[in-house]
């Protein structure tokens, strides 16, 4: 039997990149899954993976209505949540002096409080005994140039990981979180920023990483796994990093 057997896993931002890997992975160890995201073109691309099984909804976390309506759809078609990934984000790179008010509430928006309510609004649909984990950063415990918004942004994250695991663990409900270190995912092709700086910024990250080289959406999402599963059920409050020993050494 698949440990995540009769699960059901909800992933926010699963159209893509980690998220896109964490739900085939929940899906391959065995739990019916649901995503959502921004980009109805990325989620038809994300069906055609997972499958018709997969629930795919299109839905902006930074809107509460939105998360609503996911949460809406999730619950008709597959009742109560078991595993709640809170994995949607976006990244926006500027240095202090260029950074706008959009650039900081686009993502304080996006992140903290788009995980915030993402996490709120699935509390009455959590089985006692469920596994919430987010997506911080390994820039959650560290500076980085022109990205204090971000780093600001998954701090605030790893916080919540703390405070929501104390006031949720009288329903055994674990809080816990994935900090990703350089990871090849399509958020730095992203931000704009021609191919030569991207490859400046890649020669840069993979100098930081102790094992030499970015890692792969499928290594964050072998953590997750974990972290959903019976295999973790004496962790709660944790912040994992998966990072090549970026965040330690």
């Amino acid at each position: 039997m698949k440990r995540l057997e009769g699960k059901v896993a909800v992933v926010t931002g699963g159209n893509s990149g980690i998220g896109l890997a964490s739900a085939k992975r929940l899906q391959d160890e065995g739990a019916r899954v649901a995503i959502s995201g921004r980009s109805q073109k990325t989620l038809d691309e994300a069906v055609a993976l997972l499958g018709k099984d997969v629930l795919a909804v299109q839905s902006d976390v930074s809107k509460l209505p939105e998360i609503d309506k996911f949460y809406a759809a999730v619950t008709k078609k597959f009742g109560k949540i078991d595993i709640l990934f809170a994995n949607a984000g976006i990244g926006k790179f500027a240095p202090l002096e260029a950074t706008t008010e959009q650039i900081y509430d686009e993502q304080f928006d996006t992140n903290a409080k788009g995980a915030y309510f993402t996490i709120q609004k699935a509390l009455p649909f959590l089985n006692d005994g469920a596994s919430i984990i987010l997506n911080t950063s390994v820039v959650s415990h560290e500076g980085i140039a022109n990205g204090s918004v971000y780093a600001a942004t998954k701090a605030a994250m790893r916080s919540f990981t703390r405070s929501m695991a104390l006031e949720l663990v009288g329903r055994k409900i674990r809080v816990n979180a994935v900090a990703p270190g350089p990871i090849a995912t399509p958020i730095l092709s992203r931000t704009g920023m021609p191919k030569e700086a991207l490859d400046e910024i890649t020669k840069s990250l993979i100098a930081s990483v102790p094992m030499r080289r970015i890692g792969t959406s499928e290594e964050v999402a072998g953590t997750v796994a974990f972290l959903a599963s019976s295999d973790a059920s004496y962790i709660t409050g944790v912040e994992i990093d998966v990072d090549g020993g970026r965040g330690q050494i």
